[in-house]
């Protein structure tokens, strides 16, 4: 009897011990400032998409949300300081496709367990590629330019803001499924390969819809295909790939909130119920279809299915297509 006493005043002590161990419960979260780690330069469609997902949750949960930018080995310097920091919800991430499913297969060494590192919290947005032409080379179509390449292959170029980028990757998935031979003529930024392209230095490139919609608007370079399942609020009149004959062709880029791995399920859940508010808002949606993207959405669950989901896809267009960052 006394031992089976002892016992159970044992147990409940150590119940009581690893309970005071756990991190800050959702109830007092957050109860200072959060740094959201963005793995890019200050200025691009991630950093401004963090910025207003920042601001949003810090009117929603009453504390101040700082974006710290650590660009770098495509992404990889940025993620690994959040893989690395305590799981209490006060470092977070905010990334895209292809730091976190791109650039983990570039790089011979990567610092952390790209897969389970992070706990996925929010997908925010997708956002659609556009493939473009130069008027002059005579390519209206995506039929056109398969014609072309078929007929001459190794003739045709294609423009990407970067090795390892998702213009890059959704060009080699073209030639996979397309069964093309596209030469990759990367850039270092969208801005550089646009020009080359209008240019008739490069004849075609995947590329951002907002960066590109102000010269499809001039007429200097001709839409021929979004790249995502459905058609671009932006440009309504262009086809997806899909509809345009490349059949399950599927690619762009996406945002999305995570933590470090081991974040509590009530941080999550308090993070994920502040993000489904934001996202439900016509002024969050108008911005984000503003910047060519789509709001997403859906649980913590979903979002590390698809995520895995990416990873796998990806990784396997990267080995097949021989990409290297290092």
């Amino acid at each position: 009897m006394k031992n089976t006493l002892a016992h159970r005043l044992c147990t409940l002590a150590t119940v009581a011990i690893a309970a005071c161990l756990q991190p800050a419960a959702a109830a007092g979260y957050p109860d200072k400032p959060v740094r959201l780690i963005v793995p890019y330069a200050a200025g691009g469609s991630t950093d401004s998409t963090a910025r207003l997902v920042a601001k949003e949750l810090g009117q929603r949960l009453g504390q101040v949300f700082v974006v710290d930018n650590r660009a770098g080995a495509g992404g990889l310097i940025g993620q690994e300081a959040v893989a690395k920091a305590p799981a209490d919800g006060y470092t977070l991430l905010f990334s895209a496709a292809g730091p976190l499913t791109v650039s983990p297969h570039a790089y011979s060494k990567v610092p952390y367990d790209p897969l389970n590192a992070f706990r996925p919290v929010k997908l925010i947005a997708q956002a659609p590629l556009v493939l473009v032409a130069n008027p002059k080379t005579g390519i209206g179509s995506v039929q056109d330019l398969v014609a072309a390449a078929r007929k001459s292959p190794g003739s045709i170029t294609y423009a990407s803001f970067g090795v390892g980028s998702a213009g890059h990757l959704a060009g080699e998935l073209f030639k996979s499924l397309a069964q093309v031979d596209l030469v990759h003529v990367p850039y270092k930024g969208s801005a550089p390969g646009l020009v080359d392209v209008i240019g008739g230095q490069v004849n075609v490139m995947f590329d951002v819809v907002v960066s590109a919609l102000p010269h499809i608007q001039k007429g200097t370079l001709k839409p021929l295909a979004i790249t995502l399942r459905e058609r671009s609020p932006l440009l309504p009149g262009v086809p997806t790939m899909d509809e345009a004959g490349v059949r399950g062709f599927e690619a762009g880029t996406w945002f999305g909130l995570l933590g470090p791995r081991g974040l509590p399920d009530d941080i999550v859940d308090r993070l994920s119920a502040a993000l489904n508010d934001m996202l439900a808002t016509p002024e969050f949606q108008k911005e984000l279809q503003g910047q060519g993207a789509q709001v997403a959405g859906g649980t913590p669950g979903t979002f590390d299915t698809f995520f895995r989901a990416e990873y796998a896809k990806w990784g396997k267009l990267a080995q097949l297509a021989g990409i290297r960052a290092d």
